[in-house]
């Protein structure tokens, strides 16, 4: 913050977030460590409070509310709170982490060569984004049980996932000298957001969600309607982006080729 204020008069850097990417490095070990926990000591507790319906929300809140009014010691509220299911935990846990994702990346100054309507269009994507990680986390390792391999596999497509946050490089705008030195008709200079768009997708997201729910459905013999919906929902997108990267590429060697 210091060296952002100071050295680099309130500016983001052009290409990566460093307070996202530091971030995640801080909290991604320790979703690591809850999950694996969570997957090699899973028990069904049925004294467990779910949090699927609003009397049992209000249950918790009363029951917290009153051990405070009544004084008592804050370890008895900490026990109260444990009443609730692993699972409903951990599944919070990931939905604060991605609220701060986005939230954050929407209070933190603007990078180098980044517009404000970009920025809102990269938030619009990040929330599309995060959508998808979440399903992908929450109903894929409930989907296996105990396969410490696979949740190994999962949790490492995850991480890689995550990598999409600290990047901008989809929105950052190109400088007026990069179009000026005879570099227009490159295909990467002129279209680098949607190169990046389609990179992201068959690499970071997509891609590795696929092979992971097809490997879940082929291999572990897992199959259920909604497993399904989501593989050809990944598999359709991965058309749809080699499609558009097929009309780029014509597009531009139409307008690179000279006029008679």
């Amino acid at each position: 913050m210091f060296f952002t204020l100071k050295r680099r008069k309130g500016m983001d850097y052009k290409w990566i977030s460093p307070p996202i990417m530091l971030f995640l490095m801080s909290i991604i070990p320790s979703m690591w460590i809850l999950e694996l926990q969570h997957q090699m000591n899973k028990s069904i507790d049925l004294q467990c409070q779910k949090l699927n319906s609003m009397d049992n929300w209000r249950s918790i809140v009363h029951s917290v509310m009153n051990s405070t009014m009544e004084n008592e010691n804050f370890m008895d509220s900490l026990k109260l709170l444990s009443s609730v299911c692993d699972d409903d935990w951990i599944l919070v846990l990931h939905q604060i982490l991605l609220i701060l994702l986005i939230v954050g990346k929407w209070l933190l100054p603007v990078g180098g060569g980044v517009t404000r309507d970009k920025l809102a269009q990269l938030l619009l994507c990040f929330v599309g984004t995060a959508a998808d990680i979440l399903e992908f986390t929450t109903e894929t390792l409930t989907d296996i049980q105990n396969i410490l391999p696979l949740v190994y596999l999962i949790l490492a497509v995850w991480t890689w996932s995550m990598l999409q946050f600290p990047l901008q490089i989809s929105v950052v705008k190109s400088t007026p000298e990069e179009c000026s030195e005879g570099q227009s008709d490159s295909l990467l200079k002129k279209h680098r957001s949607e190169i990046w768009n389609i990179v992201q997708s068959l690499f970071i997201q997509d891609g590795p969600f696929l092979l992971v729910r097809l490997m879940i459905m082929i291999f572990f013999e897992i199959l259920h309607p909604m497993l399904v919906f989501f593989t050809v929902k990944n598999f359709l997108m991965i058309i749809l982006n080699l499609y558009y990267l097929c009309v780029i590429c014509q597009d531009h060697r139409a307008s690179a080729s000279p006029v008679p």
